[in-house]
């Protein structure tokens, strides 16, 4: 009787195991294994054994008879598997079984000429080569392995072997190289350029022997004396070959990696011959590839424009969507008007997924050509008045929003358009966000009073939210504009009988405060201040209050947080001057420690404050005389003044502790200070709450704080880089070039310069395009001394990864300037 070699757990004797004849018309059939005792277990997962002289027989027989084909992939695995310290001798079968000749095996010839699959034992042997290899390579991480990762060399050397021994395995051992030797980089470079030479003909293979030949480029340097990359002719071949995957492979690859104009040229070309193939799975490939080079090099695309423009009707969707933004992307300021037009038509029949993505596009080619916003707003516009869900229609308004930001002349167009959309708007959240951008930007138009209307509207029509922000925009065109007061307070009244409890209040508080009733300030000035300016209180600082405070029992004390009224109300701190700037809070602590601390460091024009916000998170214990000792050894510009210790700190409940030091005026004196926590430690019953009357004293070590020359920069946007560059004394301007060294890539660079100055990126510039080589930069901020400051930053490639600036530094004080520089300079 005959088993399946799929039957699990049956016991097979190496001594009896032979092949079984087989029709030549069913060369794949099933091989069958005689059932007998021994060492051997077959499962459907594959053979394992219970000692290496079974591994070892077997083997011979292998070797000494013609059932090569028996075993496929999971059967040798499982030899592998079922004896780890047979490796040796599995490796020595599995070289045996791939180096025979397949043109001499009657096996071979006999499904050559049936028309059969390939044989399936030299890809078994192959892959179980690979698994020796990734078996034996983790468990050389294990110290009592340390000889298998020997072993695990020996085995990606008889790979690479194998792939220049001409072997027909099917499977080419070149693919698991790079994973068996990924650290290697010498090893990786050393097979791609043995297998570039030869011919592979699988044509899977050759799409991967192109991603790690890419891999292998990227990390190589260039020949800076004829700018040759090494194996670079390999993938332009590639870009020649018979099959359209490895030509798209190889585009593809090109197209990723940071070449020249010229060496990206044909991969352009043949990108835009599989635009009209008949095929729709290369029409999409070649339009996805060529929008992510649009996003870079634009104008590398402009010679597929008319090819890109006859895929706007492509019945594929996601191919007409991806042609459209391509073509948003290289598009000319002549051509808009029409593809606004051909656009149009496409909106309607696809989902809100891509609109989106048409819309950010609109977006971008706006910023690209402010001169052409009127037909791109008014684009934009009609797609409001369309059918849509909340995040296409939030896509829209934002785009709206940050083109009036960006160019002054769309502003009152853009208004008026958001004003016709909230009066059917349906989501609560978008009325509000337009509410709010009314207040601020209506009141500076030409013409507030075209905007009442469209407000009031919504106290008459809306829910209880959008309520309440008409009516603080109400309240901000009868603060700043005098003319409109008498009949903002009308409406303000009418909103008194509202039915919800906070339009009431809140128009309440406006009709006794901009009235003159309240007592909220001496001047019209205070008033406005009072109610629409910034908060005295950080708001990251105040988010972290809050933070903590939610798992706490006691009310919420907004004295906790860091502002500038609390600081001047301590009268160590009261002659200071006015706060400038306070930073985010900096951890000095782990999570989860016994105390937690963190510092904000509140800057003053000759003096620095630094708020150590201190919680005790072990229940059991009480700390009294709480202080933090700063040594300011490596900080020679500053000099103690004052500090203000905590009287007590019980459980989780947050404490301040203030430090004051001295320094220049005016200057950027950077430093670093020590910190110890020192305290008195009071045991607590936790049952009754008692607190014992003796206390230990105790130290706790929290980490280093450094004040660095970004803590003297306030981040302030501008509205407008161009015009507030130009309105800049031209005097003022400070021009000088520095090398950066050696940087990964060029968004790395700029990250590090923008923290270095820590002022406020304008225009999106902090974001570097893919592959780029060259990027601009513009930073607005106010220097301590409330300062403007304005720089421009030009960053390129001088080398492999040098990276090289131009920073041009305008401000309303020529000595700033020149202190940007040295801070540039010294950072």
């Amino acid at each position: 009787m005959k088993h399946s070699m799929s039957t699990p757990s049956q016991c097979l004797s190496p001594s009896t195991l032979h092949d079984e004849p087989h029709p030549d018309n069913a060369f794949d059939a099933p091989r069958l294994l005689r059932p007998s005792s021994g060492n051997l277990r077959v499962s459907p997962s594959g053979a394992h054994f219970e000692s290496l002289a079974s591994a070892e027989d077997l083997v011979h027989q292998l070797r000494s008879h013609s059932v090569r084909s028996t075993f496929e992939v999971p059967h040798l695995r499982g030899l592998c598997l079922g004896v780890p310290s047979a490796g040796a001798t599995l490796r020595t079968l599995c070289l045996h079984l791939a180096r025979l000749d397949p043109r001499t095996d009657p096996d071979h010839l006999r499904s050559h000429r049936d028309g059969a699959p390939p044989l399936p034992w030299h890809q078994a042997s192959c892959l179980t080569q690979v698994h020796l290899a990734r078996t034996l390579s983790a468990a050389s991480e294990v110290p009592a392995h340390h000889r298998q990762a020997n072993k695990c060399i020996q085995y990606s050397g008889d790979l690479s072997g194998l792939t220049t021994s001409g072997t027909h395995s099917g499977v080419p051992p070149k693919v698991p190289n790079p994973s068996i030797r990924q650290n290697d980089r010498l090893a990786i470079s050393k097979m791609v350029s043995g297998l570039t030479k030869g011919s592979v003909r699988s044509h899977l293979a050759q799409c991967l022997l192109i991603r790690y030949t890419s891999q292998v480029i990227r990390e190589s340097t260039m020949n800076t004396q004829n700018g040759d990359r090494p194996f670079f002719d390999y993938l332009e071949s590639c870009l020649r070959h018979k099959s359209e995957m490895v030509i798209l492979e190889a585009a593809r690859k090109i197209a990723e990696m940071d070449v020249t104009s010229r060496e990206l040229a044909p991969a352009v070309t043949v990108l835009q011959l599989f635009l009209t193939s008949s095929k729709p799975v290369l029409r999409f490939a070649a339009v996805r590839t060529l929008n992510k080079v649009a996003m870079t090099r634009p104008l590398a695309v402009t010679n597929c424009n008319v090819d890109l423009e006859s895929l706007m009707s492509d019945q594929n969707r996601s191919i007409a969507t991806l042609a459209i933004t391509t073509l948003l992307k290289t598009g000319n300021e002549s051509s808009v008007d029409r593809l606004m037009k051909q656009i149009t038509n496409f909106m309607s029949d696809i989902t809100d997924e891509f609109k989106i993505v048409v819309v950010e596009a609109i977006r971008s080619l706006c910023l690209k050509f402010p001169l052409k916003h009127r037909s791109m707003m008014n684009f934009l516009s009609n797609s409001l008045r369309e059918e849509g869900g909340f995040e296409y229609k939030k896509a829209i308004v934002d785009s709206i929003v940050t083109i009036i930001s960006e160019i002054p002349d769309a502003k009152e167009i853009g208004l008026l358009y958001l004003c016709e959309f909230i009066e059917d708007c349906e989501f609560t959240y978008l009325s509000s966000q337009i509410l709010h951008l009314l207040g601020n930007e209506g009141p500076r138009t030409s013409d507030p009073s075209r905007y009442i209307r469209y407000i009031y509207n919504r106290v008459i029509l809306e829910n209880a939210t959008v309520r309440a922000s008409a009516v603080s925009t109400l309240a901000k065109f009868g603060a700043l504009v005098d003319a409109l007061k008498p009949r903002i307070f009308v409406l303000l009244r009418r909103c008194l009988f509202d039915t919800d409890d906070e339009v009431r209040d809140r128009a309440t508080l406006y009709l006794q405060t901009l009235d003159g009733e309240g007592a909220v300030g001496n001047t019209e000035k205070d008033v406005k201040e009072f109610l629409f300016g910034s908060l005295d209180v950080p708001l990251a600082n105040l988010e972290a209050s809050l933070r903590t405070y939610e798992p706490s029992e006691e009310p919420f004390d907004i004295s906790f947080v860091s502002r500038e009224k609390m600081l001047s109300s301590i009268p160590e701190f009261s002659g200071f001057g006015k706060l400038f700037k306070s930073s985010e809070p900096v951890e000095l602590t782990e999570a989860e420690t016994e105390y937690a601390v963190n510092v904000v460091k509140h800057i003053y024009k000759g003096h620095i404050v630094l708020q150590y916000n201190c919680t005790n998170t072990i229940p059991e214990q009480l700390l009294e005389n709480v202080i933090v000792y700063v040594d300011a050894t490596d900080a020679e510009e500053f000099s103690e003044v004052c500090s203000k210790p905590l009287r007590s700190l019980p459980y989780d409940s947050p404490g301040q502790i203030f430090v004051a030091f001295e320094k220049p005026e005016h200057i950027p004196a950077a430093g670093k200070f020590s910190n110890v926590l020192k305290f008195i430690v009071k045991e607590v019953d936790i049952s009754t709450g008692e607190v014992d009357e003796d206390g230990v004293e105790d130290e706790y070590q929290i980490e280093d704080l450094e004040i660095v020359s970004a803590d003297y920069m306030l981040r302030v946007a501008v509205s407008n880089f161009r015009n507030a560059w130009e309105d800049m004394d031209p005097e003022s301007e400070r021009v000088d070039e520095y090398g950066l060294g050696v940087r990964e890539s060029l968004a790395e660079a700029v990250s590090a310069v923008i923290s270095i100055l820590g002022m406020q990126p304008c225009e999106g510039t902090e974001v570097v395009p893919k592959n780029a080589r060259s990027h601009a930069c513009l930073l607005s901020g106010v220097f301590i001394g409330d300062v403007k400051v304005l720089v421009r930053l030009s960053f390129g490639l001088s080398g492999p990864k040098e990276v090289a600036m131009k920073l041009a530094v305008r401000s309303d004080d020529p000595q700033v300037s020149e202190k940007i520089h040295e801070i540039v300079a010294s950072g």
